[in-house]
């Protein structure tokens, strides 16, 4: 039930043309991780209600179907469904409610939160509407666990789980908040290192030890970008395969990492938490003009909270991004 109930806010989100990246089952509920939110409050709401909807057809249609059962095994017609057919049928419809009424709760990470905050949103800005709907999750959270330290040591559990989920929804609203009309250009590094594709895999620990970069773009002899080599993959192979493996059978095809200096900051932050990485590389044609961190946007990020109008570089120019 709760895969089908993931499912509904999957196929509500492919409607808009947003995909999902996974769906991972827990043993209170589970998650559709969507390749991106979406910021129109009507999407969010459309796409928080699908799933708990899911949950009501199912319950609609299972307890249509008991009392249809009830109804012809009180007439004068003899059926053989058996009682432990009957329970399994209630026991269905039982937690099909449950689904409904637990994720109706206001709080992130539940559809009821979401919901919450599409409503507001239609009000005020995402950031203040994210903030009033996790500060009363987080008040709900707070009542769970005073009521599980008295009656039900669960809730403690679930109380912590809408605690933290609340707050992460709203850090993370206000992170992209402040770089939302921001591009890739205005925070990359544009002097970096490269490594060649033929050189052995050894080549890249003296560079580790030589600079602070961890991650480098790999190129042909002409100085074509071919791949990314990852500091955790190269250590990984050379652990494994030791130091003579070339580097190109390390790398990552640049075709699968690569971002645009046009690409907005907001999809780059997505596509490194979709890649388990920790940089992108920047190409422009037939060149790498530069390297996004995760220890640069959140630089970028930091300056914006001091003064939300400060903008690193022109974003419409790859050439003068920020240096190390």
């Amino acid at each position: 039930m709760v895969l089908l109930h993931e499912y509904g806010h999957a196929l509500a989100a492919r409607r808009y043309g947003i995909g999902t990246q996974d769906i991972t089952l827990f043993p209170i509920g589970g998650v559709a991780r969507l390749r991106e939110m979406p910021t129109d409050p009507i999407k969010e709401l459309v796409i928080a209600v699908a799933g708990p909807a899911v949950n009501v057809v199912i319950a609609l249609l299972v307890g249509a179907g008991l009392l249809a059962y009830g109804a012809l095994a009180a007439s004068t017609f003899s059926l053989e469904l058996g009682m432990s057919g009957v329970q399994f049928w209630q026991a269905l419809l039982t937690i099909n409610v449950f689904l409904v009424l637990f994720n109706a709760i206001p709080a992130f990470p539940m559809d009821g939160g979401r919901v919450l905050r599409a409503l507001l949103a239609l009000r005020m800005d995402r950031v203040r509407a994210t903030d009033i709907a996790a500060t009363i999750g987080q008040f709900i959270a707070i009542g769970f666990a005073v009521i599980g330290l008295r009656y039900n040591p669960l809730l403690i559990f679930i109380a912590i789980f809408v605690y933290l989920g609340a707050r992460g929804e709203a850090a993370q609203v206000r992170r992209t908040s402040l770089i939302g009309n921001l591009n890739v250009g205005a925070a990359m590094i544009s002097r970096f290192a490269t490594v060649e594709s033929h050189q052995p895999i050894v080549f890249i620990r003296d560079q580790l030890i030589a600079g602070m970069q961890q991650d480098f773009p790999v190129v042909t002899a002409d100085g074509l970008p071919v791949g990314m080599l990852y500091r955790s993959r190269a250590m990984q192979v050379i652990q494994q395969r030791g130091p003579d493996v070339s580097i190109e059978e390390a790398m990552v095809p640049i075709d699968e990492v690569s971002i645009s200096h046009t690409d907005s900051l907001p999809q780059a932050l997505q596509k490194m938490q979709m890649l388990g990485v920790s940089s992108l590389p920047v190409t422009e044609g037939d060149q790498v003009i530069g390297v996004l961190t995760h220890e640069n946007i959140g630089e970028l990020m930091m300056f914006r909270q001091q003064d939300p109008s400060y903008h690193a570089v022109s974003s419409g120019s790859p050439f003068v991004a920020k240096k190390r």
